[in-house]
């Protein structure tokens, strides 16, 4: 189940637009129906003020209709076990649960598998903001 996400997850990196930092990244999520939604990295001139892949895949599955997230892979081409960057971390917060799958990959498959719950433990909630 997470080699798909994997493979999806590839593919969107080598779509990266990194000309700064030459990190090519690349996410993918997927939903509770079956759906994959990908993303990579952009830079832009006024480094860093690009987006992440995460952030990407986030705004595909968004404008998709969204759904519960049940795993996330993120692979970058020269970082084994990359990891969500903390901003990222809390966007991917916002839309999964505690015990969504998180699949860290390098280029050669998933490394190691953990909980968003055990990535991101005091993580800020919508709800207190009501």
């Amino acid at each position: 189940m997470s080699h798909d996400l994997f493979e999806a997850a590839v593919a969107a990196m080598k779509h990266a637009h990194a000309p700064y930092s030459k990190f090519p990244v690349g996410a993918a999520l997927r939903t509770e129906d079956g759906r994959i939604f990908s993303g990579c990295n952009i830079e832009v001139a006024s480094y860093p003020e690009g987006w992440c892949a995460e952030t990407t895949a986030l705004g595909q599955y968004i404008m998709g209709g969204g759904g519960r997230i049940t795993g996330i892979a993120v692979v970058a081409e020269r970082m084994h076990r990359i990891t969500p960057c903390g901003g990222c971390r809390q966007r991917l917060a916002e839309f999964a649960d505690a015990d969504t799958k998180l699949f860290l990959c390098d280029d050669t498959g998933v490394v190691e598998t953990v909980t968003m719950g055990e990535m991101l433990p005091y993580g800020f909630k919508g709800s207190i903001l009501k």
